[in-house]
């Protein structure tokens, strides 16, 4: 399984989007697709994606702090 962590490489904004989909096995581009439609919705996915933005490390500080 691949750590949770946002990819230097292939993101758009935040790479919250990306680091889902390598998490999921999915392509980045079907996660923003599903994020998109997901905020049509009433709830809060944009403060959620805003929380993962700041919480998930970015890939280089995990590869630094992994052993």
């Amino acid at each position: 399984m691949t750590a949770l962590a946002r990819p230097t490489h292939g993101r758009m904004i935040g790479g919250v989007c990306a680091a889902l989909a390598r998490r999921f096995g999915t392509s980045a581009k079907t996660m923003r697709v599903i994020f998109l439609v997901s905020c049509l919705l009433p709830g809060p996915q944009f403060l959620l994606y805003l929380a993962l933005w700041l919480l998930l490390p970015s890939e280089d500080k995990a590869r630094r702090t992994a052993w």
